[in-house]
């Protein structure tokens, strides 16, 4: 437990070694958040959930540090107001990393002392550690936000030339079979003997028609078929608030895409790049998602029927590990070369399925109850992971969630049959 506590704290300070002081206090949008509050909010975590509980004569680092790092557990107290974190220069960065410091000291000394044979103590590190592995994900998610709105665009690391996969505007994607399900009944839902979150509990059963998915993510080219089609002008394809959000905000391309002259540029952490025609579409909303299927004649997948397409294809998570060119991912490998179909390790694939509570659903007592099941509402499932997403954060049974008109997240687009 106590390496792997290193590894995941270790992980997280890996990410932000090339990011500036200026770099990490900003908020691009009131969704995201700084880096230097993911740095102080996952340590806040283990000192809240943990510390204060086991540790012995527990002293806070700090007294407003409860209340400036608490996200959204009112049963823990006050908060700072999200949208406003941003703005708070001080603690300095230095002082967040020495809050790490003193927190990471304190959590070694526990899990080295004979209370850490508590069961409940076990149960709440690893918990700290996955809600870390998730802030991992946003801190690139966020970075990549920022420093889209600074003109210079520029990159969180140096570009690389091992990826150059580029297709010409004219060249077409070849088809491929799809995936097929008999359908009927089938269990999903997470397993009790290894850790999964309350939202993925109970295991349960349910039935399923017959189906088809499409082996690979929806590409760069096929979207951009969509576009050259009027795909945003055209009401007839999106939801009607798909369209009010389309209307309003006058979307006519995925987030970081942007057209000089007549060639198509793609923003990502290594900076403004020739977009990739071959390389899966990244970065569109549900209702996006949703438009794209109807003016495909297809849909998106129900969760269900992605978890138990992967169940049937025996697609293990861990089998991404090996697509790894470092610990630090900058970009979606390209799926062809992929032997899991893009299931994993490349986007968050939106899914049809309302986020809900699965039938029995209990969450937690106390505090850490608030973790999942309040923000059961207005939300779309996403399944599978991202090029963002730690390896060994990833399972089959996993429930992200976003609002449907969330595009800042790693998400892409897995087609279903129409019936």
């Amino acid at each position: 437990m106590l390496n792997r506590y290193r590894a995941v704290r270790d992980q997280t300070l890996a990410l932000i070694k090339d990011l500036s002081p200026e770099d990490c206090c900003p908020q691009s949008m009131p969704e995201a958040s700084p880096t230097k509050w993911h740095l102080a909010h996952t340590t806040w975590f283990f000192e809240t959930f943990v510390l204060e509980i086991y540790e012995q004569g527990f002293k806070p680092f700090h007294p407003s540090f409860r209340m400036l790092f608490n996200s959204y557990y009112e049963s823990v107290g006050p908060k700072h107001d999200r949208p406003l974190r941003g703005i708070m220069t001080r603690p300095s960065l230095q002082e967040v990393l020495d809050y790490r410091n003193d927190v990471d000291e304190r959590m070694s000394q526990l899990m080295t002392s004979a209370r850490i044979e508590l069961e409940d103590v076990v149960t709440r590190i690893e918990w700290g550690l996955q809600h870390e592995q998730q802030h991992q994900e946003l801190i690139l998610s966020d970075i990549k936000h920022l420093f889209f709105q600074n003109p210079m665009r520029p990159a969180m690391r140096a570009a690389s030339s091992s990826q150059n996969n580029s297709l010409r505007s004219g060249e077409v994607m070849q088809p491929m079979e799809w995936f097929e399900h008999p359908g009927g009944l089938v269990e999903v839902g997470g397993d009790q003997e290894s850790f999964c979150f309350d939202n993925e509990l109970p295991r349960h059963s349910y039935w399923l028609e017959p189906f088809k998915l499409s082996p690979q993510l929806v590409t760069n080219l096929e979207f951009k078929q969509f576009i050259d089609d009027g795909g945003y002008k055209n009401p007839r394809f999106w939801l009607s608030e798909g369209w009010m959000e389309c209307e309003r905000l006058q979307l006519c391309h995925p987030l970081y895409w942007q057209k000089n002259a007549d060639e198509w540029f793609e923003f990502n952490l290594e900076g403004q790049q020739p977009l990739n025609l071959q390389a899966p579409l990244m970065h569109v909303s549900y209702f996006e998602a949703d438009a794209f299927a109807r003016w495909a004649g297809y849909r998106l997948p129900s969760e269900f029927e992605w978890e138990a397409m992967v169940i049937k294809k025996r697609i293990d998570p861990l089998l991404a590990e090996k697509t790894l060119e470092d610990a630090i991912p900058l970009r979606p490998c390209i799926q062809e070369n992929e032997g899991f179909s893009g299931f994993f390790r490349i986007g968050w694939q939106w899914t049809q399925s309302s986020y809900g509570p699965y039938p029995g659903y209990r969450p937690l007592e106390g505090a850490l109850g608030e973790y999942n099941g309040k923000f059961m509402v207005n939300q779309q499932v996403l399944r599978g992971g991202s090029c963002a997403t730690p390896v060994s954060h990833l399972r089959v049974s996993y429930r992200n969630f976003y609002p449907a008109s969330s595009r800042w997240a790693f998400s892409a687009i897995r087609l279903a049959s129409p019936h």
